[in-house]
């Protein structure tokens, strides 16, 4: 534990770095416009390395799914390294990773991303293979049987065969029930074993279109050379009709209280699971919340280890999270007791710290120290030319505010004692929640 002495020149240390760094930094500067097919671009130039990253963001994630199809957004994650009309099989990375780059993709809810990070000279390389793949995928027999592998491995591998593997799905099924938020992009094995490659055609035409797209360039590049390949390589695409959405903006906040015990016959030790359903990313209170996640549970000075870990030791480790999504959020507390200690003492440890939040709120010197982090935080996230083109585009997706990516720390800076105090309430009162107890068993 810190004394008073250390953690308060860890708060002067983190102040004084922020204000460093901060002093360096500079507004980024970027360009965007709309292409005729709809397809939003935006270019960022950095000439302070010769790396430029390339980022497609398809605004298609696991919520655009059939109920009776989950899991097609993220197998599409796969499929695009496949094969296109003039890229064959296996041939996509090795033309990456000759030229030096690098190459990658993930899958949420609400978005499906693709990117290439390449020496400057190879921009255009980057951009030919996101324009193959985004109308000229080869979506046959050999690659969709291929990637049926893949993702019901990678399935196995992180969910069905691991400790407390089901807990994440388990607790959106209950949080989401009736929305499509119910499920993770992962999916269900047996509804992408059962899909043909008609519907997997559906799909990419659905969802893979110029419209339905945001590009970002970042990097050491010219400007006037990347637009005329840009226009060339993704001009000739028409502009297809808006996809078909879930009605997401209806997810009810309301849930049905949820307890459930599960023997787990993978996991070693206990476990507490507990989960809220939390707000939209672009809700104006996700910076309060970020902030009393912050006091609440980031570093041994945070008031959940201070307390359930350090003073009481009635958990080895606690933990608070945000997911923000664009319709709903979800907020989730993890909590491992300590030998001889119960899963239900961890639980009312946590809501003992919760309950003190709602009803005294937190110090000046907490919300400071908060902000020192998050400033940091800031500071440290505008480096490497990926990190900026993946802020760049989630401002525009999700805020319709690109600019906002240089103003977004002021709405931190902001947040007052009395916001962290609500927010803390709305988040934690509400009686309504889910709670799950994972018990080793012996089968």
């Amino acid at each position: 534990m810190l004394n008073a002495f250390k953690a308060g020149l860890v708060t002067v240390l983190a102040l004084t770095t922020v204000i460093a760094l901060n002093a360096q930094v500079k507004p980024l500067v970027f360009k965007e416009y709309d292409m005729p097919n709809g397809m939003h671009v935006i270019l960022h130039e950095d000439h302070s390395a010769p790396v430029v990253a390339t980022v497609v963001h398809y605004k298609v994630g696991s919520r655009d799914e059939d109920p009776k199809r989950t899991g097609f957004a993220h197998f599409f994650e796969h499929l695009m390294f496949e094969s296109t009309e003039m890229i064959e099989r296996h041939n996509m990375d090795k033309l990456i990773s000759s030229a030096g780059g690098q190459l990658n993709a993930y899958t949420s809810n609400d978005e499906t991303v693709y990117h290439f990070v390449v020496p400057s000279t190879e921009v255009r390389l980057a951009l030919w293979i996101e324009s193959q793949r985004m109308r000229k995928l080869q979506v046959n027999a050999i690659g969709v049987e291929t990637q049926r592998g893949v993702v019901k491995e990678e399935r196995k591998n992180r969910y069905d065969n691991v400790p407390y593997g089901g807990w994440y799905e388990k607790m959106q099924s209950y949080l989401f029930r009736d929305s499509p938020y119910a499920w993770s992009p992962i999916g269900s094995s047996q509804h992408i074993d059962s899909a043909s490659i008609h519907e997997f055609v559906d799909f990419y035409n659905e969802y893979y279109q110029p419209s339905n797209a945001i590009l970002v360039v970042s990097g050491d590049f010219d400007e006037q050379i990347v637009k005329e390949t840009i226009n060339a390589y993704f001009g000739p695409y028409p502009k297809a009709p808006e996809p078909r959405r879930p009605q997401l903006n209806r997810v009810s906040d309301s849930i049905a209280s949820v307890r459930e015990t599960v023997n787990d016959i993978k996991a070693r030790l206990p476990r507490l699971f507990i989960g809220y359903k939390s707000i939209s990313i672009s809700d104006a209170d996700s910076y309060a919340i970020d902030l009393l996640t912050t006091i609440m549970s980031q570093g041994e000075s945070s008031r959940l280890y201070k307390s359930i870990v350090d003073s009481q030791q009635i958990a080895v480790n606690v933990s608070l999270s945000n997911q923000f999504r664009e319709y709903a959020g979800m907020t989730f507390i993890i909590g491992i007791p300590s030998a001889g200690n119960s899963l239900d003492a961890v639980e009312q440890s946590i809501d003992a710290q919760l309950k003190e939040v709602m009803v005294g709120g937190v110090t000046d010197a907490e919300l400071q120290k908060a902000k020192n982090i998050t400033e940091a935080q800031f500071v440290g996230s505008r480096t490497g030319m990926y990190n900026k083109a993946l802020q760049l585009v989630s401002y525009y997706r999700y805020y319709h505010d690109t600019g906002l990516i240089n103003t977004e720390l002021d709405r931190y800076l902001k947040v007052t004692r009395e916001d962290i105090q609500r927010v803390a309430k709305r988040l934690f009162e509400k009686k309504n929640r889910v709670v799950f107890y994972y018990l080793p068993s012996k089968g």
